[in-house]
């Protein structure tokens, strides 16, 4: 397959090998706006799995689904000062609401009577609507929790865009929920993030830290963000899911107030929290290699793929035969199976294919093998072939995905373990920081020294963990006492 000859390797320019990647692998596509991607069908059936999965485990934890408007009133945007400040930059913002035909036949223009009394910004997160919202659902204690998610869209107007990892417009969840106590609504964010963490842990076969973010880089209008992150295989983190404690700060700024227990007025508690279509590019880059895609195969679309090899007509109905009753059987253990017996691609050209389209496991079968009862079994994650007995090759195949989930995350586990070092100095640091990697470091805790790291390293604080080693120390940059080690990293 020439094109797959043609994939950057990971060691010559990593950021060109996954752009790459996501093209040649059908995931995704520039579109004709700005910053904005066409989610091919290959990339967008990966998406519905997370989606799927997540979307159990936040119904199983008792949220429900709803949907909220794409539009903000602007003046709802204004009234969080915190929050404003932080999106401002991103807004895209609606003035008109009508176009008409250009004077000169040219096409349309803008109607300048249609002018919009209030402008509307395009939700870049939903917090100030939803709380506009549940000021009306939300009267007494009995009224609470609320624990509501939507799927939506949003609208970020990023500058310097990537496939996946930052554009303009994206897919994500977002759950919003209000609380009676201070104490429930802080479980409630620490309980999602632990979500999170297992779904990456689990099902994208990520390993991740699970911590809290710095001041400078917690959420606009948050209180606590907790954060899962990741390393990619250039050593690089990728903040893979945020869960804020958002105090009474949107309560207040919507008026959003309930009768407690006691029969006093009190503001609600509240939390958001999401994941992105990021979570794509978390995937591609833990996992991948120069070949193209390796996908863990409870989020593969196509978990095995069988190819026949045949000579003429005769040989090929023999071989469909003994597919379709392994087609069965893998359906009956609840496995995707695709069978390309197309005549339009060599086996050759569809072994390239599917390698690069990270399927999982690949089964090629043959007159002989028939003959002899075998069939070729290739796993995707170590691109090791060997033959097998058809007898029990069900069981089989179940039992190696199992395998071949536990191996990728294993090996992203092990790299991220040889590229995590503790630094004491801030000389030290600035060489290490240019291998990549996560660096344990003591910091003093001040946005000042955190901004001077950035700003001297372009490293940032990653997160303060939750587990790991409390042991007091001096900062690094400035010698003054230290709480415990926080992780630094340069990340996307």
């Amino acid at each position: 397959m020439a094109e797959l000859k043609d994939l950057t390797k990971r060691s010559e320019n990593y950021s060109q090998w996954y752009n790459e990647l996501v093209v040649k692998a059908d995931l995704a596509e520039q579109s004709a706006v700005r910053g904005c991607m066409v989610i091919k069908p290959y990339g967008y059936a990966i998406w519905e799995k997370m989606q799927r999965q997540l979307d159990d485990m936040f119904k199983a934890t008792g949220h429900v689904n709803a949907y909220f408007p794409l539009l903000i009133p602007k003046s709802f945007l204004s009234r969080e000062a915190e929050h404003v400040e932080g999106f401002a930059k991103e807004c895209a913002v609606v003035t008109h609401h009508r176009l008409k035909n250009s004077p000169d036949g040219k096409g349309v223009v803008v109607d300048p009577e249609a002018r919009l009394e209030e402008e509307l910004i395009i939700r870049p997160t939903s917090e100030t609507i939803i709380w506009n919202t549940y000021k009306n659902w939300i009267q007494s204690y009995r009224d609470l929790p609320i624990l509501c998610n939507q799927w939506a869209n949003v609208m970020r107007w990023e500058m310097r865009t990537r496939l996946f990892l930052r554009t303009a417009e994206f897919l994500w969840q977002e759950g919003h929920t209000a609380h009676a106590t201070r104490e429930e609504a802080e479980e409630e964010a620490v309980r999602m993030l632990n979500v999170y963490a297992e779904f990456a842990e689990k099902y994208m076969a990520v390993p991740v830290v699970k911590g809290i973010k710095s001041a400078n880089e917690r959420f606009a209008g948050a209180l606590d963000t907790y954060t899962i992150e990741a390393m990619m295989q250039d050593g690089k983190a990728l903040q893979s899911g945020t869960s804020h404690f958002l105090g009474q700060n949107f309560a207040k700024a919507f008026d959003v107030q309930f009768i407690n227990k006691e029969n006093k007025l009190e503001y609600v508690w509240a939390t958001s929290w999401g994941v992105s279509t990021r979570l794509m590019g978390a995937l591609i880059m833990t996992h991948s290699d120069d070949n193209g895609l390796v996908l863990p195969p409870t989020l593969a679309p196509i978990q095995v793929v069988i190819v026949p090899i045949y000579k003429n007509e005769e040989q090929l109905q023999k071989i469909n035969e003994r597919v379709d009753k392994i087609i069965e059987g893998l359906k009956l253990l609840g496995i995707s199976v695709k069978y390309d017996n197309a005549d339009n691609k060599r086996p050759g050209f569809k072994f390239a294919e599917y390698e690069l389209k990270g399927v999982p496991v690949r089964l090629a079968i043959g007159c002989r093998d028939l003959e002899n009862n075998t069939v070729e079994v290739a796993r995707r994650d170590t691109l090791e072939k060997q033959s097998v007995s058809l007898d029990g090759i069900e069981q089989y195949i179940q039992n190696l995905l199992s395998e071949i989930q536990e191996n990728i995350y294993q090996k992203a586990l092990l790299l991220r373990q040889s590229m995590t070092r503790e630094v004491n100095s801030y000389e030290e640091f600035k060489v290490e920081i240019e291998k990549g990697g996560f660096l344990l470091c003591h910091w003093d805790g001040t946005s000042e020294t955190e901004d001077r790291i950035k700003e001297e390293t372009k490293a940032t604080i990653r997160c303060i963990p939750l587990d790991g080693d409390k042991t007091p120390g001096k900062c690094m940059v400035t010698g003054r006492p230290s709480a415990q080690r926080v992780v630094f990293a340069r990340s996307y």
